[in-house]
């Protein structure tokens, strides 16, 4: 064998072992993959996909690059094609508390919501069910708060958006994972179509008092500087949404459509030019993203803003008959 023939097959058995280095980050994925997909279905058996996937690549890497690249190929485009298959559902045996999202039923500036949420929670995963309706009028539509909730990473909080009428009636959308029964939130899930997207609309009875009381959460409010046809916009949006998911359902993605990059897309409705920034992923952030914007009222230091906007210790010490929504916005907004 000529020296060029020795060289030339060794750079062909490169190639073709370099196939499989490449086919082990598909692999993983795959892993990963069927870990949140198929193993609540066939449990350890899903396994064997990524294993024999592995084995197949290995095995065609001894026969040349040609086959090694066709098969590496291949085995994406299949793995490509089921998981397009993967596709949201309307109807799964859902948490009780989020087997509903908010409709709505738009005439003129008078909206009716269906399935709000206004829970009494007895422990943070167990309360009083109750399902109700409300009819709201945009013409007395005074107040839009931003609300930011912290369990434990200062960095990462649960966001929602209150809605204040002047008859005293106060809306909260939230953008939340839509669990099943069974299943518990993960971030890692998050990523591979396991939970699907709902827009909750509740009353701050139970959706603020839920963080402030049973999961004595770092709640905070942060009331925002919009203008009339601001506020509507946004509201609209909200409920808008909650009818596309009603019709169409979607997944969450850890990412790209959780609940603070949902209040940025929605804004952006109002608000075309608002820039993508680093803080909108960072959910903890974000109020000092929108007190940069003036979005949130900048006319003292934003360090003040923050510390006045906590109101968990506030909640938990009112009285049982007190005006929630009114008592817990005393002081909101003073220097």
């Amino acid at each position: 064998m000529t020296v060029s023939a020795i060289k030339a097959r060794a750079s062909g058995a490169k190639w073709a072992w370099g196939s499989l280095l490449v086919a082990l980050p598909v692999v993983a994925w795959t892993a990963l993959a069927v870990h949140y997909q198929l193993r609540p279905l066939i449990g350890v058996w899903a396994y064997a996909v990524p294993l024999l996937m592995l084995a197949l690549q290995a095995w065609v890497s001894l026969m040349g690059r040609g086959r090694a690249w066709a098969v590496l190929a291949i085995m994406v485009a299949v793995v490509a094609l089921g998981w397009a298959q993967v596709r949201p559902l309307q109807v799964r045996n859902w948490a009780p508390e989020l087997s509903r999202g908010v409709v709505a039923d738009i005439q003129g500036s008078t909206v009716h919501l269906s399935n709000v949420r206004d829970f009494r929670w007895r422990t943070r995963d167990d309360g009083e069910q109750r399902w109700i309706s409300q009819t709201v009028d945009l013409d007395q539509l005074e107040t839009v708060d931003f609300i930011s909730t912290v369990w434990a990473s200062p960095h990462i909080a649960h966001t929602m958006v209150s809605f204040g009428f002047s008859d005293g009636q106060h809306v909260v959308f939230s953008a939340e994972i839509r669990r099943e029964k069974h299943e518990k939130f993960s971030e890692i899930g998050g990523f591979f179509k396991q939970f699907e997207l709902v827009l909750i609309g509740a009353t701050e009875e139970d959706i603020v008092k839920l963080r402030t009381h049973a999961r004595n959460e770092d709640v905070s409010i942060f009331p925002l500087t919009m203008t009339p046809a601001q506020r509507k916009a946004l509201f609209l949006s909200y409920v808008g949404l909650g009818n596309d998911l009603a019709a169409k359902p979607r997944f969450y993605q850890t990412i790209t459509t959780n609940c603070t990059t949902v209040i940025w897309k929605l804004a952006r409705t109002v608000e075309k030019r608002l820039p993508m920034d680093w803080r909108i992923l960072l959910s903890g952030h974000t109020q000092d993203y929108l007190y940069d914007l003036g979005v949130i009222k900048n006319d003292r230091p934003l360090a003040d803003i923050k510390a006045n906007a906590h109101i968990t210790e506030k909640a938990r010490n009112l009285p049982v008959s007190a005006p929630y929504s009114h008592a817990i916005r005393v002081g909101l907004g003073e220097a």
